[in-house]
C-alpha cells in the first residue's frame, strides 16, 4: 500500500481530540428537577486523584474514524511495476545550431559555444540522433543524423568536436531565420526507430537585434518541433560602429578632391563620446591627423573626411576610442565611370527641339556610375565599324535599308538591343532586313482624340521597375499618332504594351541572342508626350541596362554580396581577381559574379590592362548587439521548448505521473469515506445510547 499525499497522514495526529475528550471529565451540567431537598443530607463531589477513560468502544470507533479521513485524504493505492521504458524517457532527434557571424567574434563568445556544444553531445542517450549546423549568411551542415547514427556512441562527441574545432566566426551576417527553418525541416524529417522522437532544435548565438527574423512571420512551423535557446553573452562593454555612406548611383560624378561621408554610430548604453577617424591600411603614409568626432550615447554622427590620396585610389578608415573593435574599420572604393556609346540612325538635325534625337541626346545625363555619349549616324551613310562595335545600344527613326540591316545582325548576334521605331508605315517593312523571312505590315493611324498605353507587361525585366503601383501610371500619357501593327505573318514576338484600341504598342522580338525592340509610335512631340513625361527616361536607362548590362552599382558590397563582373572580364582571358588577404584567383571563362567575398576588404580585378575595385564591408546590421528577448520569438511563431530536467529528476516525475494514474484508476479513497462514514453513523448510535444510558443511571442515584 503506498500513498499519493502522504503529507495527509500527519492528519492521523488529530486522534489525541477522542482521547482527551474522554480522559477530561467535567460535572454535567444536566439539571434535574426535584420537589423537596429537605430530607436530603448534603454531601460534597467524591474527587480522585487520576482520571479514568471510560467508553473504549466508543473512543476506539472515533479515533479510528479520524485515521480514515486522513488514510483517504493521503489518496492509497496499492504500488505496481513501474514500466522501464517511462524512467529512460523517448529517443531525441536534436539539431545543434551554432552561430558563426561577425558578432561572434568578440570576447570568447565562440568559445562558450563551443563549451555548450560539446556539453549538449555528452548528454545525448545512445538511442539520441544529433545533428551539428553552423550558419551565418548560409547554413553548413557539419556533422549530420546518419553520420552520427554510424559512428560508434564512444567516437560520437569526439567527432563532433573535431569537426568544430577548426572553425572560427566569420564576417557575414546573422541570417537566424533561414537557419531556423532549415534546422527545423531537418529535425522534422522522418527517423527510424520504433517509437516517435522528441523533436528539438537547439540555438548557441548571442541573438543580436541584429540578426534577421524577417522570414519567421507568417511561416508555418512542423509539427513537434520545439526550439531551445541558449543566449550567449560577453561583460557588457560599449560599442561604436562606422559605416560608409556612398553616393546615390543617380548623382553626378564627384570631383577629384571630393570628401568622404561616414556615420559614427553609438550605442545607448556606451560610456565614451569621444572618437577619432584616422586612415589605415596602406592609406595611413603621410595621412593627416585623426579627425575627432563627438557621439552621445544612442546618436549618430554623419562627418565628411576630405581623402589625402587621389579620387581613383581606395584606402580604409578606422575608428578609435571604441571597446568592441570587429566593427571599427569601413573599406572605401571610390567609384569608376563606365563609359557607353548609344548610337542613333535618323536623319534629324542637330538641335531642332522637336525632333527625337533632340530629346535622346538630353536622356542620359552623366552618373556617378557612367557617362553616355549619343553618336548620330546617318542611316543612308556609312557606318563605321569600330563606333557601331563600342556602342551599347542602337536607336533607329527611319526605315531599315540592307546596309543597315546587314550591319546590325552581327550586332545583335552578340546580344545587343536595337530599338526601332518606324516614321511611317512604308518603313515597317524594314523588318525583313533584321529577322530574315520575317514579313510586317502597318499603317497610319490617328485617333479621334488620342491613344492611352495599357496591358502593360510587368514581368518583362524592362517594366519591372514600374510595376510598383506608385510608378506604374501610363495613363496620362497620350499618343497623338501610331502605326497599327499586323503581326500575324510576322515572327514571334512579345507584347510589352498595347493601345486602349487594343493595338500593339510595344514589341519585343528576339534575334538571336539580342533582342528588338519595335515602338508602334514616337517619342517626339508631334508623336506623343511620351518624352516630356517622368517615364521616358526610365525607360530609355531601362533599355540601355538590357543591352549592356545594369551599372556595376553601389560603390560598396556586404560579406558574401556576389560581385557583378564588367563585360570586359568575360570578352577578355587572363582576367585576376586580388582578395584581401593578398591571394589571387583567376576567373573562369565566362564568370558574370564572383562569389567567394568571404571577408571585408577591397577586391581588385585586372582585366585589358584595366582595374575594378570593390569596397565589401561589414553588414551595418551586425553592430546591433543587443540581445533579443527570447519572448520575441515565441510571438513569430517559433514554439519553444521548456528547460530540460537532470535524469534523475525527470525520473522521479516520470514516476509520480504513474503512481497519479494508478491511484486514478484504482480510487481506494472512496472506500475508505465509505468505511468512516459507516463508523461515524456506528459511533453515533452508541453515543446516543450510552448518553441515555448515563442519564437513567444519575436520575436512580438522585432518588435514593
Amino acid at each position: 500500500m503506498s500513498f499519493l499525499a502522504p503529507w495527509f497522514l500527519l492528519g492521523a495526529l488529530a486522534v489525541a481530540g477522542p482521547l482527551l475528550f474522554h480522559l477530561i471529565r467535567r460535572t454535567t451540567r444536566q439539571r434535574v428537577p426535584f420537589s423537596s431537598l429537605l430530607l436530603l443530607r448534603p454531601a460534597p463531589p467524591r474527587l480522585t486523584r487520576r482520571n479514568r477513560l471510560e467508553d473504549l468502544l466508543l473512543l476506539a470507533l472515533r479515533a479510528l474514524v479520524v485515521i480514515l479521513l486522513a488514510a483517504g485524504f493521503a489518496r492509497p493505492y496499492w504500488q505496481q511495476a513501474f514500466p522501464p521504458a517511462a524512467a529512460d524517457g523517448p529517443a531525441r532527434r536534436t539539431v545543434l545550431l551554432l552561430d558563426t557571424s561577425a558578432s561572434m567574434r568578440r570576447g570568447d563568445l565562440w568559445a562558450q559555444a563551443l563549451a555548450r556544444a560539446e556539453a549538449r553531445l555528452r548528454r545525448a542517450a545512445p538511442a539520441d540522433q544529433v545533428a551539428v549546423l553552423t550558419f551565418d549568411r548560409d547554413v553548413v551542415v557539419r556533422l549530420g543524423f546518419e553520420e552520427w547514427s554510424a559512428t560508434p556512441v564512444a567516437e560520437r562527441v569526439a567527432r563532433a568536436r573535431a569537426r568544430l574545432a577548426p572553425l572560427q566566426p566569420g564576417w557575414a551576417t546573422t541570417h537566424l531565420d533561414t537557419a531556423l527553418i532549415r534546422a527545423a525541416e531537418l529535425a522534422a524529417e522522418p527517423a527510424e526507430g520504433p517509437t516517435e522522437p522528441a523533436r528539438e532544435v537547439v540555438v548557441l548565438s548571442d541573438l543580436q537585434t541584429g540578426s534577421r527574423t524577417t522570414a519567421l512571420q507568417g511561416h508555418e512551423w512542423p509539427r513537434g518541433v520545439t526550439v531551445s535557446f541558449e543566449p550567449l553573452r560577453t561583460p557588457a562593454a560599449a560599442n561604436a560602429s562606422l559605416h560608409w555612406v556612398p553616393e546615390p548611383d543617380e548623382a553626378a560624378p564627384p570631383a577629384a578632391d571630393a570628401a568622404l561621408r561616414l556615420r559614427v554610430v553609438n550605442a545607448p548604453d556606451s560610456t565614451r563620446e569621444q572618437f577619432q577617424l584616422r586612415w589605415a591600411g596602406a592609406a595611413a603614409t603621410n595621412a593627416p591627423p585623426p579627425l575627432e568626432v563627438y557621439v552621445p550615447p544612442g546618436r549618430s554622427q554623419t562627418v565628411t573626411l576630405t581623402p589625402h590620396l587621389p579620387a581613383p585610389a581606395a584606402g580604409a578608415v578606422r575608428l578609435e576610442g571604441d571597446e568592441e573593435p570587429f566593427d571599427n574599420l569601413v573599406h572605401v572604393a571610390p567609384p569608376q565611370v563606365r563609359p557607353l556609346t548609344v548610337v542613333y540612325f535618323g536623319a534629324d538635325a542637330a538641335g531642332d527641339p522637336r525632333s527625337p534625337r533632340f530629346f535622346l541626346e538630353r536622356a542620359f545625363p552623366p552618373t556617378l556610375r557612367r557617362t553616355v555619349e549619343v553618336v548620330a549616324l546617318d542611316p543612308a551613310g556609312p557606318i563605321p565599324p569600330a563606333t557601331l562595335d563600342a556602342a551599347a545600344l542602337a536607336v533607329v527613326h527611319g526605315p531599315l535599308s540592307s546596309t543597315l540591316g546587314a550591319a546590325l545582325r552581327p550586332w545583335l548576334a552578340r546580344g545587343r538591343t536595337v530599338w526601332w521605331t518606324p516614321p511611317a508605315a512604308a518603313a515597317a517593312t524594314g523588318l525583313a532586313e533584321l529577322v530574315r523571312g520575317a514579313h510586317l505590315s502597318a499603317e497610319d493611324h490617328q485617333p479621334a482624340n488620342y491613344a492611352l498605353l495599357v496591358e502593360l507587361d510587368y514581368r518583362h525585366p524592362w517594366l519591372a521597375p514600374f510595376a510598383d503601383p506608385r510608378f506604374g501610371d501610363f495613363s496620362k500619357i497620350r499618343f497623338w499618332r501610331y502605326r497599327r501593327l499586323d503581326l500575324a505573318g510576322g515572327p514571334e514576338v512579345r507584347v510589352l504594351a498595347r493601345f486602349d484600341s487594343g493595338d500593339p504598342a510595344w514589341v519585343e522580338v528576339p534575334v538571336g541572342r539580342g533582342r528588338l525592340h519595335l515602338w508602334a509610335a514616337g517619342w517626339a512631340p508631334a508623336d506623343s508626350q511620351l518624352a516630356l513625361s517622368t517615364k521616358f527616361v526610365p525607360l530609355l536607362h531601362g533599355l540601355l541596362d538590357l543591352s549592356a548590362g545594369p551599372p556595376i552599382g553601389s560603390g560598396q558590397w556586404t560579406v558574401g554580396d556576389p560581385l557583378p563582373l564588367p563585360e570586359a572580364a568575360n570578352a577578355t582571358a587572363g582576367a585576376v581577381m586580388r582578395r584581401p588577404d593578398g591571394g589571387t584567383e583567376p576567373l573562369a571563362a565566362g564568370a558574370t559574379h564572383y562569389a567567394a567575398t568571404s571577408r571585408p576588404g577591397l577586391y581588385e580585378l585586372s582585366t585589358g590592362g584595366q582595374v575594378h575595385r570593390w569596397a565589401v564591408n561589414l553588414d551595418t546590421a551586425e553592430s546591433r548587439l543587443t540581445p533579443l528577448p527570447v519572448e520575441d520569438f515565441e510571438r513569430l511563431g517559433v514554439p519553444l521548448s521548456r528547460p530540460a530536467l537532470p535524469h534523475a529528476q525527470a525520473v522521479a516525475r516520470q514516476q509520480r505521473l504513474w503512481a497519479a494514474e494508478i491511484e486514478g484508476r484504482q480510487k481506494f479513497w472512496r472506500w475508505v469515506l465509505v468505511a468512516a462514514l459507516a463508523l461515524l453513523g456506528t459511533e453515533t448510535l452508541l453515543a446516543g445510547r450510552a448518553a441515555r444510558r448515563r442519564a437513567t443511571s444519575t436520575f436512580s442515584e438522585v432518588t435514593a
